[in-house]
């Protein structure tokens, strides 16, 4: 089977268009790039021209993924950290991305997910099952486990 061609101002377009579709990574970006067999010169000439193009901006990238995964699947701070690391993404610049997500509502959001899981584990009669369970599930969501130990023993 025979792969479509492409010259490099074409593919240069369709991954202008892959990243205006929604923020990239360079990793995400030099992956589909593979998909195109390019040679080393024509692969950086297009990455030079995503960068200063603002097509690619990792900064971006890192705010928007950070706010997206904490509104929207509500993730804590340590996951959201491990998976920009998993992306190439620079710590300095998972700090800027993590200053993104407001003290006040991760607290909020925190309680929410406590007071719900405890909720869902009313058949549960062993309250340190109780607690481990919370406490793991908590975790696996990428809270801190300080903050998570504070509502457990306050509660």
């Amino acid at each position: 089977m025979l792969k479509e061609s492409f010259t490099v101002d074409e593919i240069r377009e369709k991954l202008a268009k892959y990243c205006v579709y929604q923020d990239r990574c360079h990793q995400e970006v030099e992956k589909k790039m593979k998909e195109y067999m390019l040679i080393p010169e024509a692969k950086d000439q297009i990455l030079i021209y995503l960068i200063q193009n603002d097509y690619l901006n990792e900064e971006r990238f890192a705010k928007s993924f950070a706010r997206g995964k904490f509104n929207q699947k509500k993730w804590g701070m340590n996951k959201i950290s491990v998976e920009l690391k998993k992306r190439g993404i620079p710590v300095n610049l998972i700090r800027t991305a993590l200053e993104e997500i407001d003290g006040d509502a991760y607290l909020e959001v925190l309680k929410q997910l406590y007071t719900d899981k405890k909720n869902s584990l009313k058949s549960e009669r062993d309250s340190l099952k109780k607690k481990a369970k919370i406490r793991r599930y908590l975790l696996q969501k990428g809270y801190e486990s300080d903050l998570i130990y504070n509502l457990i023993r306050y509660d």
